[in-house]
């Protein structure tokens, strides 16, 4: 299934039913519950993206935290039936462009070092590990890459951005914040 037009807005609480389902999905058992994400909504830290389609069906989210001029990735997760469609690029891209509005300089995020999929979407992204927070995902002891960009004002950083949305030019994207 090929996605030609995604709708991006920042979470809701009516959105976070759909959430939980594809968070479930993602993440298993030792997800985030539906209380972490009203509290989230709630933060004024929190930046949370959802992505639906021309019908209405979520797509995937993006949750991220704004600090200063740092961003953070905290949960990224795409419906399974999208998957491979571009939908976490997209999501990415919009998030970045935040960022740029926000005037954030650097963005990080910890990722499973068993998550190759996740791992070499963020690499495409200029994100480079820096280190590992050992036995960090409390469900099974895995440890997590720390991942970061540099800063994303620079020169590098803005071509690869903007490299990057050229593959996803095709698909019509909405932002409605």
């Amino acid at each position: 299934m090929s996605i030609k037009y995604v709708k991006i807005n920042y979470m809701r609480l009516s959105d976070i039913d759909d959430i939980c389902q594809i968070e479930a999905e993602a993440y298993g058992k030792h997800h985030w519950s539906r209380n972490s994400f009203v509290s989230e909504e709630a933060n004024n830290l929190a930046h949370y993206y959802v992505a639906r389609s021309k019908d209405g069906e979520l797509l995937g989210y993006l949750g991220t935290w704004m600090i200063l001029d740092e961003a953070h990735v905290t949960t990224l997760a795409v419906n399974e039936k999208f998957k491979r469609n571009k939908v976490a690029q997209v999501l990415l891209e919009n998030f970045i462009q935040d960022c740029y509005e926000n005037q954030i300089k650097y963005i990080t995020l910890e990722v499973r070092v068993s998550n190759k999929a996740a791992i070499g979407l963020y690499e495409k992204f200029g994100f480079h590990s820096l280190g590992k927070r050992y036995g960090y995902y409390q469900d099974n002891n895995e440890d997590a890459l720390i991942m970061w960009t540099e800063n994303i004002w620079y020169d590098k950083f803005k071509m690869l951005y903007n490299q990057l949305k050229e593959e996803t030019k095709d698909i019509e994207v909405y932002f409605e914040k």
